[in-house]
């Protein structure tokens, strides 16, 4: 579990806290970012249950899995705007093999993507993940970027509840931790939901 030694906040619209009484300001927080080191773990944007139509499935699509809609396609596209404004130094970007985490990565703009078969759902779409995929995305969370970097991880609902139990509770679509590696595990920083990202981006000088 991730622990809440530090660092712990939620973004709301103006950066409240989580129980523990702790809090890093909006502001705070993009100056954290920008200094690297810290390890985002987020869901893939908004993708209906059911996988599309034949017809309907997009070209690069060609096993019919489930894809984002249009509100998940212009979700991670406002979430790369927001990146992209913010001028976070971006290292190390992981995905899923799924289509939809693929898709969001590539929407938001998080390009060269390492797929990694533990971030994957086994084919088996909302299933939940097993102890080696929840054991192997901790260990990924809690490994230190390169040099003044951030790593951004992006995969299913069910491997990051898994990993990270209670801190991950509830998590909307596109929603992400903000983790910093740290000895034994990493630390919650924040949780930013895909629309703040370009709040952020507003606020921030």
């Amino acid at each position: 579990m991730v622990s809440r030694r530090a660092f712990v906040a939620v973004l709301a619209l103006g950066c409240g806290s989580l129980a523990s009484g702790q809090s890093l300001s909006c502001p705070a927080l993009v100056e954290a970012l920008r200094h690297g080191g810290y390890v985002v773990v987020m869901r893939h944007a908004h993708a209906p249950d059911a996988p599309p139509t034949a017809p309907a499935a997009d070209a690069g699509n060609t096993k019919g899995e489930r894809q984002l809609d249009a509100a998940g396609q212009k979700a991670a596209r406002e979430m790369g705007a927001g990146l992209r404004a913010l001028h976070l130094p971006i290292g190390a970007v992981w995905s899923s093999p799924t289509y939809r985490a693929r898709q969001t990565a590539r929407l938001a703009g998080l390009r060269d993507a390492k797929i990694a078969t533990e971030l994957g759902d086994n084919g088996r779409t909302m299933s939940a993940a097993t102890g080696d995929q929840a054991g192997w995305l901790r260990s990924l969370a809690n490994r230190a970027p390169r040099g003044r970097t951030d790593t951004f991880v992006v995969t299913q609902y069910p491997n990051i509840k898994a990993a990270f139990g209670d801190e991950a509770a509830n998590m909307k679509d596109g929603e992400a931790l903000v983790l910093r590696p740290a000895n034994g595990a990493p630390l919650l920083a924040a949780r930013v939901t895909m629309e703040q990202w370009s709040r952020l981006a507003a606020t921030a000088r």
